[in-house]
Protein backbone atom coordinates (compact mmCIF):
# COMPACT_ATOMS: atom_id res chain seq x y z
CA UNK A 1 0.00 0.00 0.00
CA UNK A 2 0.94 4.23 -0.76
CA UNK A 3 0.07 5.54 2.09
CA UNK A 4 -0.58 9.39 1.80
CA UNK A 5 -2.72 10.34 4.65
CA UNK A 6 -0.30 11.16 6.86
CA UNK A 7 -2.35 14.14 8.24
CA UNK A 8 -4.41 11.80 9.88
CA UNK A 9 -2.22 9.85 11.14
CA UNK A 10 1.64 9.02 10.30
CA UNK A 11 2.42 5.60 8.69
CA UNK A 12 4.57 3.98 9.60
CA UNK A 13 6.81 5.20 12.31
CA UNK A 14 10.30 5.43 13.24
CA UNK A 15 11.57 1.82 13.79
CA UNK A 16 13.00 3.22 17.14
CA UNK A 17 9.33 3.88 18.12
CA UNK A 18 8.00 0.60 17.70
CA UNK A 19 11.11 -0.90 19.68
CA UNK A 20 10.68 1.69 22.57
CA UNK A 21 7.11 0.69 22.79
CA UNK A 22 7.72 -2.57 23.00
CA UNK A 23 10.65 -2.95 25.34
CA UNK A 24 8.71 -0.65 27.68
CA UNK A 25 5.70 -2.46 27.95
CA UNK A 26 7.67 -5.64 28.08
CA UNK A 27 10.17 -4.91 30.65
CA UNK A 28 8.47 -1.95 32.47
CA UNK A 29 4.75 -2.10 32.02
CA UNK A 30 3.11 -0.61 35.70
CA UNK A 31 1.23 2.56 36.71
CA UNK A 32 3.39 5.49 37.03
CA UNK A 33 3.27 7.41 40.45
CA UNK A 34 1.16 5.16 42.49
CA UNK A 35 4.34 2.99 44.28
CA UNK A 36 8.32 3.15 44.85
CA UNK A 37 8.88 0.31 43.38
CA UNK A 38 12.11 0.09 40.97
CA UNK A 39 10.03 -0.35 38.10
CA UNK A 40 7.81 2.99 39.00
CA UNK A 41 10.68 4.85 39.35
CA UNK A 42 11.61 4.18 36.28
CA UNK A 43 8.91 5.00 34.74
CA UNK A 44 7.91 8.09 36.37
CA UNK A 45 11.95 9.39 35.08
CA UNK A 46 11.15 8.28 31.50
CA UNK A 47 7.73 10.68 31.74
CA UNK A 48 9.81 13.44 33.26
CA UNK A 49 12.44 12.68 30.63
CA UNK A 50 9.48 13.04 27.86
CA UNK A 51 8.17 15.59 29.31
CA UNK A 52 11.72 17.63 29.27
CA UNK A 53 12.68 16.53 26.09
CA UNK A 54 9.02 18.39 24.54
CA UNK A 55 9.38 21.39 26.56
CA UNK A 56 12.97 21.94 24.72
CA UNK A 57 11.30 20.91 21.20
CA UNK A 58 8.93 23.80 21.70
CA UNK A 59 11.28 26.08 23.61
CA UNK A 60 8.94 26.00 26.72
CA UNK A 61 10.85 26.89 29.46
CA UNK A 62 8.99 25.01 32.52
CA UNK A 63 8.54 21.36 31.61
CA UNK A 64 5.29 21.03 33.77
CA UNK A 65 3.41 23.48 31.75
CA UNK A 66 2.63 20.89 29.18
CA UNK A 67 0.49 18.81 30.12
CA UNK A 68 0.26 15.29 28.49
CA UNK A 69 -3.39 14.70 26.98
CA UNK A 70 -5.10 12.33 24.90
CA UNK A 71 -4.13 14.40 21.54
CA UNK A 72 -4.98 17.26 19.84
CA UNK A 73 -9.31 16.92 20.51
CA UNK A 74 -8.81 17.28 24.29
CA UNK A 75 -6.18 19.32 24.66
CA UNK A 76 -7.91 22.23 22.26
CA UNK A 77 -11.36 21.59 24.20
CA UNK A 78 -9.30 21.73 27.47
CA UNK A 79 -7.71 24.99 26.36
CA UNK A 80 -11.25 26.73 24.86
CA UNK A 81 -13.46 25.34 27.68
CA UNK A 82 -10.22 26.04 30.41
CA UNK A 83 -9.70 29.55 29.57
CA UNK A 84 -13.51 31.15 28.78
CA UNK A 85 -15.48 32.91 30.73
CA UNK A 86 -19.24 34.21 30.14
CA UNK A 87 -19.92 37.24 27.66
CA UNK A 88 -16.27 36.33 26.37
CA UNK A 89 -15.87 37.06 22.57
CA UNK A 90 -13.44 34.86 20.83
CA UNK A 91 -11.97 35.27 16.79
CA UNK A 92 -11.20 32.14 15.15
CA UNK A 93 -11.25 31.03 11.31
CA UNK A 94 -13.20 29.24 9.04
CA UNK A 95 -10.08 27.54 8.51
CA UNK A 96 -10.16 25.66 11.45
CA UNK A 97 -11.02 21.92 12.50
CA UNK A 98 -14.40 20.64 14.17
CA UNK A 99 -11.90 20.46 17.34
CA UNK A 100 -11.84 23.72 17.54
CA UNK A 101 -15.00 24.75 15.57
CA UNK A 102 -17.47 22.44 17.71
CA UNK A 103 -15.97 23.25 21.83
CA UNK A 104 -16.55 26.99 20.29
CA UNK A 105 -20.36 26.75 18.91
CA UNK A 106 -20.89 24.54 22.12
CA UNK A 107 -20.28 27.23 24.50
CA UNK A 108 -21.97 29.86 21.43
CA UNK A 109 -25.16 27.72 21.15
CA UNK A 110 -25.14 27.99 25.51
CA UNK A 111 -25.42 31.69 25.34
CA UNK A 112 -21.94 31.41 27.31
CA UNK A 113 -19.62 33.39 24.48
CA UNK A 114 -19.82 34.75 21.24
CA UNK A 115 -17.33 34.09 18.46
CA UNK A 116 -16.29 35.58 15.18
CA UNK A 117 -15.25 33.05 12.34
CA UNK A 118 -12.85 35.16 9.80
CA UNK A 119 -12.87 34.29 5.83
CA UNK A 120 -9.80 33.36 4.54
CA UNK A 121 -8.60 34.05 1.06
CA UNK A 122 -8.40 32.33 -2.22
CA UNK A 123 -5.19 30.98 -1.57
CA UNK A 124 -6.03 29.87 1.89
CA UNK A 125 -4.43 32.53 4.87
CA UNK A 126 -5.96 34.59 7.37
CA UNK A 127 -5.15 38.49 7.14
CA UNK A 128 -4.03 40.22 10.16
CA UNK A 129 -5.89 43.27 9.45
CA UNK A 130 -9.31 41.04 9.65
CA UNK A 131 -8.07 39.68 13.01
CA UNK A 132 -7.47 43.63 14.08
CA UNK A 133 -10.74 44.37 12.58
CA UNK A 134 -13.12 41.94 14.38
CA UNK A 135 -11.79 42.58 17.75
CA UNK A 136 -14.17 43.51 20.28
CA UNK A 137 -14.22 44.95 23.92
CA UNK A 138 -14.61 41.67 25.23
CA UNK A 139 -12.20 39.80 23.09
CA UNK A 140 -10.81 36.73 25.25
CA UNK A 141 -8.92 34.59 23.32
CA UNK A 142 -7.86 34.39 19.32
CA UNK A 143 -7.50 30.59 17.82
CA UNK A 144 -6.15 29.58 14.62
CA UNK A 145 -4.54 26.73 12.80
CA UNK A 146 -1.15 26.90 12.19
CA UNK A 147 -1.60 25.14 9.15
CA UNK A 148 -4.60 23.89 7.41
CA UNK A 149 -5.61 20.32 7.32
CA UNK A 150 -7.13 20.58 4.30
CA UNK A 151 -4.99 22.89 2.34
CA UNK A 152 -1.71 22.93 3.97
CA UNK A 153 -1.57 26.76 3.82
CA UNK A 154 1.04 28.12 6.97
CA UNK A 155 -0.49 31.08 8.76
CA UNK A 156 2.01 33.55 9.99
CA UNK A 157 1.48 32.85 13.76
CA UNK A 158 4.51 35.34 14.87
CA UNK A 159 2.74 38.33 13.63
CA UNK A 160 -0.65 37.09 15.07
CA UNK A 161 0.61 36.11 18.39
CA UNK A 162 2.56 39.69 18.80
CA UNK A 163 -0.70 41.38 17.91
CA UNK A 164 -2.62 39.57 20.78
CA UNK A 165 0.08 40.03 22.91
CA UNK A 166 0.27 43.50 23.00
CA UNK A 167 -3.68 43.57 22.81
CA UNK A 168 -3.44 41.45 26.40
CA UNK A 169 -6.02 38.24 24.36
CA UNK A 170 -4.76 34.84 24.56
CA UNK A 171 -3.47 33.18 21.58
CA UNK A 172 -4.33 29.49 21.18
CA UNK A 173 -2.80 27.66 17.93
CA UNK A 174 -3.66 24.34 17.01
CA UNK A 175 -0.33 22.93 15.86
CA UNK A 176 -1.81 19.70 14.42
CA UNK A 177 0.07 19.77 11.12
CA UNK A 178 2.77 21.63 12.00
CA UNK A 179 4.35 20.46 15.49
CA UNK A 180 7.11 18.13 13.92
CA UNK A 181 7.28 20.08 10.84
CA UNK A 182 7.98 23.54 11.23
CA UNK A 183 10.26 25.03 13.97
CA UNK A 184 7.74 26.06 16.96
CA UNK A 185 9.13 28.57 19.46
CA UNK A 186 6.10 29.27 22.31
CA UNK A 187 8.55 32.64 23.01
CA UNK A 188 8.73 34.00 19.77
CA UNK A 189 5.37 33.99 18.23
CA UNK A 190 4.04 34.97 21.74
CA UNK A 191 2.02 31.64 22.13
CA UNK A 192 -0.13 30.97 25.50
CA UNK A 193 -1.47 27.87 24.63
CA UNK A 194 -0.12 25.44 22.16
CA UNK A 195 -2.15 22.21 21.28
CA UNK A 196 -0.16 18.92 19.47
CA UNK A 197 -0.99 15.60 18.67
CA UNK A 198 1.49 13.25 18.82
CA UNK A 199 0.10 10.65 16.57
CA UNK A 200 1.37 13.02 13.48
CA UNK A 201 4.43 14.57 12.56
CA UNK A 202 5.72 13.92 16.18
CA UNK A 203 5.93 10.17 15.22
CA UNK A 204 3.78 9.08 18.63
CA UNK A 205 1.17 6.28 18.91
CA UNK A 206 -2.19 7.16 18.75
CA UNK A 207 -3.96 8.40 21.82
CA UNK A 208 -1.30 10.88 22.86
CA UNK A 209 -0.92 14.43 22.70
CA UNK A 210 -0.21 17.61 25.08
CA UNK A 211 -1.33 21.39 25.63
CA UNK A 212 1.03 24.04 27.03
CA UNK A 213 -0.45 26.29 29.14
CA UNK A 214 1.73 29.83 29.58
CA UNK A 215 2.57 30.65 32.85
CA UNK A 216 0.62 33.36 34.72
CA UNK A 217 -2.48 31.25 32.70
CA UNK A 218 -4.49 29.02 34.26
CA UNK A 219 -7.34 26.83 33.08
CA UNK A 220 -9.94 25.20 34.63
CA UNK A 221 -10.33 21.57 34.86
CA UNK A 222 -12.41 19.50 32.61
CA UNK A 223 -11.56 16.14 34.72
CA UNK A 224 -10.92 15.15 38.47
CA UNK A 225 -9.37 12.52 40.03
CA UNK A 226 -6.29 10.60 41.46
CA UNK A 227 -2.93 12.28 40.06
CA UNK A 228 -0.88 10.21 42.42
CA UNK A 229 -0.06 13.43 45.09
CA UNK A 230 -1.58 14.59 47.99
CA UNK A 231 -4.01 11.63 48.18
CA UNK A 232 -5.24 13.13 50.91
CA UNK A 233 -6.63 16.01 49.92
CA UNK A 234 -10.25 15.68 48.25
CA UNK A 235 -9.76 18.48 46.21
CA UNK A 236 -8.23 18.46 42.93
CA UNK A 237 -4.16 19.47 43.17
CA UNK A 238 -3.25 23.43 41.97
CA UNK A 239 0.47 21.78 40.86
CA UNK A 240 1.24 21.38 37.58
CA UNK A 241 0.70 19.02 35.74
CA UNK A 242 -0.98 16.92 38.06
CA UNK A 243 -4.01 19.13 38.12
CA UNK A 244 -4.68 18.85 34.68
CA UNK A 245 -3.59 14.50 34.82
CA UNK A 246 -5.79 12.70 36.27
CA UNK A 247 -6.20 8.86 35.98
CA UNK A 248 -3.66 6.71 34.75
CA UNK A 249 -1.05 8.27 31.86
CA UNK A 250 -0.75 6.78 28.46
CA UNK A 251 2.58 5.60 29.37
CA UNK A 252 3.20 3.86 26.25
CA UNK A 253 1.98 6.60 24.37
CA UNK A 254 4.10 9.02 26.17
CA UNK A 255 7.23 6.87 25.94
CA UNK A 256 6.29 6.65 22.06
CA UNK A 257 6.12 10.16 21.76
CA UNK A 258 9.64 10.57 23.31
CA UNK A 259 11.07 8.09 20.73
CA UNK A 260 9.59 9.98 18.25
CA UNK A 261 11.14 13.44 19.45
CA UNK A 262 14.83 12.01 19.37
CA UNK A 263 13.95 10.76 15.91
CA UNK A 264 12.99 14.37 14.51
CA UNK A 265 15.72 15.72 16.32
CA UNK A 266 18.70 12.80 15.02
CA UNK A 267 17.08 13.66 11.20
CA UNK A 268 16.64 17.51 11.58
CA UNK A 269 13.47 18.88 11.59
CA UNK A 270 14.37 21.53 8.61
CA UNK A 271 15.35 17.86 6.68
CA UNK A 272 11.93 16.63 7.37
CA UNK A 273 9.78 19.53 5.87
CA UNK A 274 12.43 19.73 3.30
CA UNK A 275 11.44 16.47 2.01
CA UNK A 276 7.78 16.39 2.37
CA UNK A 277 7.71 20.03 0.10
CA UNK A 278 10.18 18.27 -2.31
CA UNK A 279 7.40 15.71 -2.73
CA UNK A 280 4.62 18.12 -2.73
CA UNK A 281 7.02 19.98 -5.63
CA UNK A 282 7.29 17.12 -7.64
CA UNK A 283 3.32 16.29 -7.18
CA UNK A 284 2.38 19.39 -8.13
CA UNK A 285 4.08 19.47 -11.17
CA UNK A 286 3.12 16.59 -12.78
CA UNK A 287 -0.81 17.18 -11.74
CA UNK A 288 -0.44 20.16 -14.13
CA UNK A 289 0.29 18.15 -17.03
CA UNK A 290 -3.25 15.74 -16.34
CA UNK A 291 -6.71 16.34 -17.31
CA UNK A 292 -9.66 17.99 -15.31
CA UNK A 293 -7.51 18.21 -12.78
CA UNK A 294 -8.21 20.96 -9.66
CA UNK A 295 -6.01 22.14 -7.16
CA UNK A 296 -7.05 23.94 -4.00
CA UNK A 297 -4.86 26.74 -2.14
CA UNK A 298 -1.81 28.19 -2.78
CA UNK A 299 1.01 27.94 -4.90
CA UNK A 300 3.57 29.15 -2.49
CA UNK A 301 5.56 26.26 -1.38
CA UNK A 302 7.71 28.51 1.09
CA UNK A 303 4.15 28.59 2.85
CA UNK A 304 2.80 25.09 2.92
CA UNK A 305 3.07 22.16 4.62
CA UNK A 306 3.61 18.47 2.64
CA UNK A 307 -0.34 18.33 2.42
CA UNK A 308 -2.90 19.09 -0.66
CA UNK A 309 -5.94 18.67 -1.99
CA UNK A 310 -7.22 18.04 -5.21
CA UNK A 311 -10.44 16.88 -7.07
CA UNK A 312 -11.69 15.74 -10.59
CA UNK A 313 -13.69 17.99 -12.37
CA UNK A 314 -16.52 15.06 -12.94
CA UNK A 315 -15.80 13.17 -10.01
CA UNK A 316 -16.90 13.47 -6.58
CA UNK A 317 -14.33 12.68 -3.78
CA UNK A 318 -16.05 9.42 -2.52
CA UNK A 319 -15.83 7.90 -5.86
CA UNK A 320 -12.28 9.45 -7.07
CA UNK A 321 -10.71 8.08 -3.50
CA UNK A 322 -12.70 5.00 -3.78
CA UNK A 323 -10.92 4.32 -7.09
CA UNK A 324 -7.38 5.07 -5.16
CA UNK A 325 -8.18 2.74 -2.64
CA UNK A 326 -9.06 -0.10 -4.53
CA UNK A 327 -7.82 0.06 -8.21
CA UNK A 328 -4.71 1.20 -6.94
CA UNK A 329 -3.75 0.78 -3.20
CA UNK A 330 -3.22 4.06 -2.72
CA UNK A 331 -4.82 5.41 0.85
CA UNK A 332 -5.47 8.83 0.91
CA UNK A 333 -8.42 10.90 2.67
CA UNK A 334 -11.50 11.54 0.40
CA UNK A 335 -14.83 13.53 2.26
CA UNK A 336 -15.19 16.82 4.26
CA UNK A 337 -12.15 16.29 6.69
CA UNK A 338 -13.65 17.59 9.48
CA UNK A 339 -13.77 21.07 8.02
CA UNK A 340 -17.04 22.44 7.32
CA UNK A 341 -17.13 25.81 6.77
CA UNK A 342 -13.99 25.85 4.95
CA UNK A 343 -15.78 23.72 2.47
CA UNK A 344 -18.97 25.32 2.54
CA UNK A 345 -16.66 28.79 1.32
CA UNK A 346 -15.32 26.58 -1.09
CA UNK A 347 -17.77 25.13 -2.64
CA UNK A 348 -17.02 21.62 -2.17
CA UNK A 349 -19.59 20.65 0.82
CA UNK A 350 -21.53 18.74 -1.46
CA UNK A 351 -18.19 16.96 -3.88
CA UNK A 352 -15.65 17.24 -1.11
CA UNK A 353 -11.83 16.77 -1.86
CA UNK A 354 -9.32 13.98 -1.57
CA UNK A 355 -6.21 15.11 0.06
CA UNK A 356 -2.76 13.63 0.03
CA UNK A 357 -0.64 14.12 2.86
CA UNK A 358 3.09 13.15 2.66
CA UNK A 359 5.56 11.94 5.32
CA UNK A 360 9.33 11.89 5.54
CA UNK A 361 9.17 8.03 4.77
CA UNK A 362 7.38 8.41 1.37
CA UNK A 363 9.48 8.61 -2.07
CA UNK A 364 9.11 9.88 -4.97
CA UNK A 365 8.25 6.83 -6.92
CA UNK A 366 4.98 6.43 -4.91
CA UNK A 367 4.71 10.39 -6.56
CA UNK A 368 5.10 9.19 -10.18
CA UNK A 369 2.79 5.92 -8.92
CA UNK A 370 0.13 8.46 -7.75
CA UNK A 371 0.55 10.72 -10.55
CA UNK A 372 0.11 7.35 -13.16
CA UNK A 373 -2.99 6.49 -11.11
CA UNK A 374 -4.36 9.72 -11.31
CA UNK A 375 -3.91 10.23 -15.30
CA UNK A 376 -5.70 7.24 -15.65
CA UNK A 377 -8.53 7.51 -13.56
CA UNK A 378 -8.98 10.87 -15.25
CA UNK A 379 -8.92 9.70 -19.35
CA UNK A 380 -11.67 7.13 -17.98
CA UNK A 381 -13.97 8.61 -15.65
CA UNK A 382 -13.57 11.98 -17.48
Amino acid sequence: MIYFNNAATTYPKPESVYQEVDNFFRQDGVNPGRSQDVKTMNINRRIFNTREKIAHFFGIKDSSRFIFTSGATESLNLAIKGSLNKNDHVITTKLEHNSVIRPLNKLSNEGRITVTYLDFNENGFISLKNIKNAVQKNTALIVISHASNVLGTVNNIAEIGKFARNNDILFLVDAAQTAGVLNIDIDDSNIDLLSVPGHKSLYGPPGIGGLYIREGHELDTMMEGGTGSNSLNTLQPEILPDKYESGTLNTLGIIGLGAGIEFINETGIQKIHRHKINLLRRFLKGLRSIKDILIYGSNDLDKKVGVVSINLMNLSAARFSHLLQNEYNISVRGGLHCAPMLHKKMGTASKGMVRFSFSYFNTAKEIDNALNAIDIISKKEG
